[in-house]
């Protein structure tokens, strides 16, 4: 699981627990200018997750860690599929983080809401 914030205009991930080993992450740090947008989506573990570099993937129990697809990166941390947050990005390393949040739609509001202008 991970906790969502924002500090000082950047997009704060902390892995949590467990997790941390299986993802082989405990932060990420995006500013915020860099972030496209979020949205709550469980359907998201359905879809093609590509090659594994590293993580953890054991089908229908958990995605961690770094997936190269269609030439992208993507940062994965889910087990509940019901609690996915997908957050787009631009100019950086990741092109998606998808990660599971104890509130998906707060999560996604606070991400919003940071985005907006002053």
């Amino acid at each position: 699981m991970a906790e969502i914030s924002i500090d000082g205009g950047r997009l704060i991930v902390e892995i949590e627990g467990l997790s941390r080993v299986w993802a082989l992450k405990k932060r990420l740090s995006i500013p915020l200018t860099h972030v496209r947008g979020a949205t709550a989506d469980p359907g998201i573990v359905r879809e093609p997750k590509g090659f594994r570099a590293p993580g953890t993937h054991f089908p229908g129990l958990i995605v961690a860690g770094t997936f190269h697809i269609g030439g992208e990166r993507v940062f994965w941390d889910v087990r509940d599929a019901s609690k996915a947050v997908v957050v787009e990005l631009t100019d950086e390393r990741y092109a998606r983080l998808i990660v599971q949040v104890s509130d998906p739609r707060a999560a996604v509001a606070l991400i919003e809401r940071a985005k907006l202008p002053s």
